[in-house]
């Protein structure tokens, strides 16, 4: 998959908190929580985001709780990727979960200024600063999550190899399988 967008950079321990305040924890509605997306670290935010952009941020990305409502917000807000030196390993696994591509890449977070515009290719990792011609790599994901991630998430994913009857084989006599 090739992203491409113009970049929103963050520092060091951007907690799930800043990324959707606790405030707006009492919908899960994903409209309504991009609406409020990064509101207390950046208030322009939500009015400069365009579908596509990357986010870029320094050690410890989405550190704080594990509620789901971070990478929701951040997704849905237009944000395409993430990229960040580090993630809070919970965060990690729930971007994942939701289908929202998120890349480790020291070398790249240091070569990447705010506005600058970006494209990724996360079969390869390879990572673009079109506006400084410089390049990274970072690990690609495994086939696997690749194709969760193109598929929107873990849900549509399943969703998607049950109803094609590539669900789980577990070996019984009840289903077949």
């Amino acid at each position: 998959m090739n992203l491409k967008g113009r970049v929103h950079k963050y520092g060091c321990n951007v907690d799930t908190d800043v990324i959707i305040p606790a405030r707006y924890l009492n919908t899960s509605d994903s409209a309504e929580l991009a609406a409020h997306c990064m509101e207390d670290i950046d208030a322009d935010f939500v009015k400069n985001v365009q579908p596509g952009d990357i986010m870029v941020a320094d050690e410890n990305f989405g550190c704080g709780s594990s509620r789901e409502h971070a990478p929701i917000a951040i997704k849905e807000s237009g944000i395409s990727c993430v990229i960040a030196k580090t993630f809070a390993r919970i965060f990690y696994r729930n971007a994942i979960n939701i289908g929202l591509p998120i890349l480790q890449c020291p070398e790249a977070v240091d070569g990447i200024s705010a506005n600058d515009t970006v494209e990724v290719d996360t079969s390869t990792g390879k990572i673009t600063n079109i506006t400084t011609g410089k390049s990274w790599d970072a690990m690609p994901f495994p086939e696997f999550m690749q194709q969760l991630i193109e598929a929107g998430g873990l849900i549509p994913y399943a969703q998607k190899k049950i109803a094609s009857g590539g669900g789980p084989k577990c070996g019984c006599k009840c289903c077949g399988k």
